[in-house]
Parts: structure tokens; sequence; C-alpha cells
């Protein structure tokens, strides 16, 4: 009952200054919502990536142009021919299951008067067996398309849906960045694929992609699928050993590409969570410093405006501890609205830029809920100590002569 009657007495002398306490409140609502935004997005962030790792595979490996100098910097080399991809095959087959050389751009692809913007992906049969990827009606990429370099294309499942509906799209023509393709094949819902969301793609031959539509000699990235995720290690030192006859590397010479596995793209993507979560903490934090400073000068204003009161109920038989408790009950409560009311514009705000950007992911776990409310309230006792001791040690005679 007690304390009962002090939660309603702070809650009555909160509302006295209404302003001055939403003020107050704002700084914490602030505070809580970048800190509820910013895990939410970092959170969101982390599963898509870790999505885009798994869904590589633990048999595979990618292959990139490039050099290493040291454990982290990369410079950029073009060094992969498509050739490379039947040596490592060819040379391999005891820990080779397939080779799918690519090359990527970008484009516009159109029907009539619908158009949109496109990943274009040229590469070969290979692709689809190693990735697991089907066409749900048509054909995928052959062997002949690749040595007549045909123009045909494979739409991915929302570029299908997006010009053609519920129509079938097999046999249409279409014009990609000018240029006109036949559609032999709509390729099945998938999502992410590794770093790319496939169903926003348009499939070609790999010899049309960087003969007739890019004019490009080296290929983009090269996967490589072992026989099984146990073999990974011996396959990229014979992968390693064919591309470096075949690019003529010397000894002392250091590669001029780069091989990832999945695990160490997870190692890479987890160092740079942790750089983004450094900024994005640091900023919720600066946020939070805010609201408490605003709680604290809100309760050493409201401290010295109640001193005549605080005397008299200190002369009326109100312990020190009371009027203690009462203080830090009033920043507790400051704290804890904004704290909920911060909850909900964090929220909002990260799914707001959700769908706004349609890129960033966002995952607000029920224990963040938990956690932001146990921050607030912790918030609003330590920025709550120091008035409510300077309330509690007030000498009563001086206060009840202050006007």
């Amino acid at each position: 009952m007690f304390h009962f009657r002090i939660m309603l007495t702070a809650l009555l002398s909160l509302r006295q200054n209404l302003l001055r306490t939403m003020l107050a409140t704002l700084g914490v609502v602030i505070g809580v919502g970048a800190v509820v935004a910013a895990v939410s997005i970092l959170e969101g962030s982390q599963r898509v990536a870790l999505g885009w790792v798994e869904g590589l595979g633990a048999d595979q490996i990618l292959i990139f142009n490039g050099s290493e100098e040291g454990s982290h910097r990369r410079t950029q080399t073009e060094s992969l021919l498509p050739k490379d991809a039947g040596l490592i095959a060819t040379e391999n087959p005891e820990w080779i299951v397939a080779t799918a050389p690519q090359y990527t751009g970008g484009g516009q692809i159109k029907y009539y008067d619908k158009n949109t913007y496109i990943s274009i992906l040229g590469t070969t049969a290979a692709y689809g067996t190693i990735n697991d990827y089907k066409v749900s009606d048509g054909r995928f990429v052959t062997p002949q398309d690749i040595l007549g370099k045909t123009m045909i294309c494979i739409l991915g499942y929302k570029v299908a849906e997006e010009l053609f509906g519920v129509l079938p799209a097999v046999g249409k023509r279409v014009k990609i960045n000018g240029k006109g393709f036949v559609v032999v094949g709509v390729m099945e819902e998938k999502g992410a694929l590794g770093f790319s969301n496939v169903d926003n793609q348009v499939i070609i031959p790999i010899s049309t992609a960087m003969g007739r539509m890019f004019g490009a000699r080296y290929l983009t990235m090269l996967g490589v699928q072992c026989v099984d995720a146990a073999s990974v290690t011996t396959c990229i030192e014979r992968v390693k050993k064919t591309l470096r006859v075949s690019h003529r590397i010397r000894a002392e010479e250091s590669d001029d590409f780069v091989v990832f596995t999945q695990e160490r793209m997870k190692q890479m993507f987890s160092q740079f969570a942790i750089l983004f979560a450094v900024v994005l903490y640091s900023i919720a934090g600066i946020s939070i410093v805010v609201g408490a400073i605003g709680i604290m000068n809100i309760m050493l204003v409201s401290v010295t405006e109640r001193t005549r009161e605080i005397g008299v109920r200190i002369a009326v038989g109100a312990r020190r501890f009371d009027i203690l408790r009462q203080f830090l009950t009033e920043a507790s409560v400051i704290s804890l609205i904004g704290g909920a009311l911060g909850i909900g514009c964090g929220w909002a705000m990260a799914n707001f830029l959700h769908k706004v950007t349609d890129t960033l992911e966002v995952y607000t776990r029920p224990s963040l809920i938990v956690i932001a409310l146990a921050m607030a309230g912790i918030v609003g006792i330590i920025s709550g100590i120091y008035p409510a001791i300077r309330a509690s040690r007030l000498d009563p005679v001086a206060a009840l002569r202050f006007e």
C-alpha cells in the first residue's frame, strides 16, 4: 500500500508539470528507439547475411578475380577465363563434381510497355546443378546455347511475374539492354542464393553475356562444387594448383585469384557485423546519455521548485529515505514510459526503413523488448540518484523558509 502511494504521488507530481515531463520523456524515447531500431536492423542484416552464406553450401567454393596481400588486403586484378572452369573440372575429376563460370552485369528488361531493372547472369547448365536451382517452366541453358551464343534467356520468378503476370512467358520475345532475346524458361521461386536474390535475375548463356552483351574477356567469378564438404580443403589446393599453372604464375608470385568457402565468408561477415554494431551502438548510446541528462536536469529543477514541499513532509515525519525513494520513483516512471514509447517508435522506424529501402531486413527479438525496458529503468535510476540524494538531504528548517 505504501509503495502504491509513493507511485501515485510521483505520477501526480509529474502531471503538474506535464510539458516538462513530456520533454524529459522524449529524450528517453529517442534513445531507446535508436537502440531498438539499431539492434533490429543489425540482427536482421546478420540473419540475411547468414542465409546468403548458408545458401552457398558447405561443399562449394567460390573463386573471384583479385589477389591477397597479407590476411585482409585484396587488390583487384582480372584473371579468370572461361577455359579455367573446364581445366579445373578436367584435371581434378576425383575431387570436383562441377564448375560453373559466371559473368554478372545489370540492365533493363522490357516487354512492350512493361520494364524493370534486373541483374544479368551469364553462366552454363552447371549453375543450376551446383545450386539445386530448377526451372519451373521451359528449359535451362544448354551446351548448344553456349556454342552458338544464342540470344535466349531464363527469367527469375519475380521478373516473370512483373512482366507477364499469370500469362505464360516461355516463347515470348523481350529486350534486354535493347537487344532481343527469346524467353525459353522461368525459374522456380528461390529467394536468396549466395550473394544475390535470384528471383530478380535473368540468366543467359555465358558466351552470349561475355561476347554479344557486355564484350568481356574475364569472368566475374567461378563456382566449384566439391565431392563433399570434407574434401573442400583438398579441392582448394587442387584448384589453386590448376589455376597457377593456367595463369603461368611463378613460384615466388602470389595468386591472381581469391578462393572463398562458406566458413571463410562467415568469418568475414562476423567481422563486418562487429564493426557495424560498434557504429550503431555508439550512436544509440549517445542518444541514451542525452536522455539521461534530460531526466537529471528535470529532476534537479523539480527538487528546487518543491523545496518547501520537501521541508513540510520531513517536518511531519517523512524519513529521508522516503524522500529519496519518491524522487527515484519519479525518475524511473519518466524513463519507463519513455522506454515503452521508444520500443514502439524504434520498431516502427526499423520496419519503415525496411519498406522504404526494400533491402534492409529487420528482426526484433522478444528479449530485446525486455532488455530495452530494463535499460530504460536503469537509466531512470542512475539519472535520478543525484537529484534524489539532494532532495533527501535538505535541511527541513531551511526548506520551510524557502520562497
